[in-house]
C-alpha cells in the first residue's frame, strides 16, 4: 500500500517539485493549493498515470482552511503517512511602510497554518508509529532580517518550533525535517517583490535541487537541512558574529 503524502504550495516551485519527487515513488498524493484549476489538471495527469491524487484547493491563510482539509481527508479516509508543509510567502520593504494586512496574512501562512496542519496530522502519525513532517524554513531562519522584518521572523519560528518537536517525538517513529533553502528561483522571490534584486546579489538555486536535497534529508530524519554551502556557511558564521553586525550586513544585503 503506497503512503499517502499531502504537500501544500503544491503548484509551483518547490512544492511542485515534491509532487514530482514522491510521484515517482507511487505516493498517494493529497495537493493544497489555490489555484483549482492547477489542482485539478495536475491530479488528472498524476491519475492517468495510474497514481491516487486528490486535491483542496484553499487559501491557508484562512484560519477555517487547516480544519477543511483535514475534514476532507478524513472523509476520504486518508491517514497522511508524510506532510510537507511548503506553502508561503514574503514581502519586501520597510515594516513601516507595509500593508499590515499582508503582514498578518504572511503570520496566518506561514506561521499559524503551518502549525495548525502539523497539530492537525502529527497525532494520527505518533497513534500509527510511523510518519514525517517537512517544514520549510529558510537561511533566513537564523538572522533577523531587515527590510522583511515579518518573513524572517516567521521563518525562525518555523525552524525553532521544528527542533523543539522533533526532539520530542524521539522513540514516537515520527520525524521532524526543517528544510532551510537560500535564495531560490521561484515564484516567491516575485511575489515579494526581490527578483531582480536576489537575482543581482545571489546566484538564485533551483527549486528541483532543493527539493531533492530535502527528499533526502526527510527520509534520514534529519532535524534542520540547509541546502548548498553558502547557506551553510552563513547560518554557521552568524553565530560568531555580534548581533548588531548581523542586522547591518543583512540589511545592507536587502537595501
Amino acid at each position: 500500500m503506497s503512503q499517502t503524502v499531502l504537500i501544500t504550495g503544491a503548484t509551483g516551485g518547490i512544492g511542485l517539485e515534491f509532487v514530482k519527487i514522491f510521484a515517482s515513488k507511487g505516493a498517494s498524493l493529497l495537493l493544497i493549493a489555490r489555484n483549482e484549476l492547477k489542482l485539478r489538471s495536475m491530479c488528472e495527469k498524476l491519475r492517468a498515470r495510474g497514481l491516487e491524487a486528490d486535491y483542496v484547493a484553499c487559501d491557508l491563510s484562512d484560519p477555517d482552511a487547516p480544519a477543511k482539509i483535514a475534514a476532507h481527508a478524513k472523509r476520504e479516509g486518508l491517514a497522511v503517512d508524510i506532510l510537507i508543509n511548503n506553502a508561503g510567502f514574503g514581502d519586501y520593504g520597510p515594516f513601516a511602510e507595509a500593508d499590515l494586512r499582508k503582514q498578518l496574512d504572511m503570520i496566518d501562512l506561514n506561521v499559524r497554518a503551518l502549525t495548525e496542519m502539523t497539530g492537525l496530522f502529527l497525532p494520527g502519525m505518533i497513534a500509527r508509529g510511523s510518519g514525517r513532517i517537512l517544514n520549510v524554513g529558510s537561511i533566513a531562519s537564523f538572522e533577523p532580517g531587515p527590510m522583511m522584518s515579518v518573513y524572517y521572523a516567521t521563518k525562525a519560528y518555523v525552524l525553532s518550533f521544528s527542533e523543539a518537536i522533533a526532539r520530542e517525538l524521539k522513540g514516537t517513529g515520527v520525524t521532524v525535517t526543517c528544510l532551510c533553502p537560500g535564495p531560490t528561483n521561484t515564484g516567491f522571490t516575485a511575489g515579494a517583490g526581490m527578483q531582480k534584486r536576489f537575482a543581482d546579489i545571489f546566484r538564485l538555486t533551483g527549486p528541483a535541487s532543493v527539493a531533492a536535497y530535502g527528499y533526502k534529508a526527510l527520509m534520514r530524519g534529519q532535524a534542520v537541512a540547509i541546502h548548498g554551502l553558502p547557506s551553510k556557511i552563513g547560518a554557521f558564521g552568524v553565530r560568531f558574529l555580534p548581533r548588531e553586525a548581523v542586522r547591518n550586513l543583512v540589511y545592507l544585503l536587502q537595501k
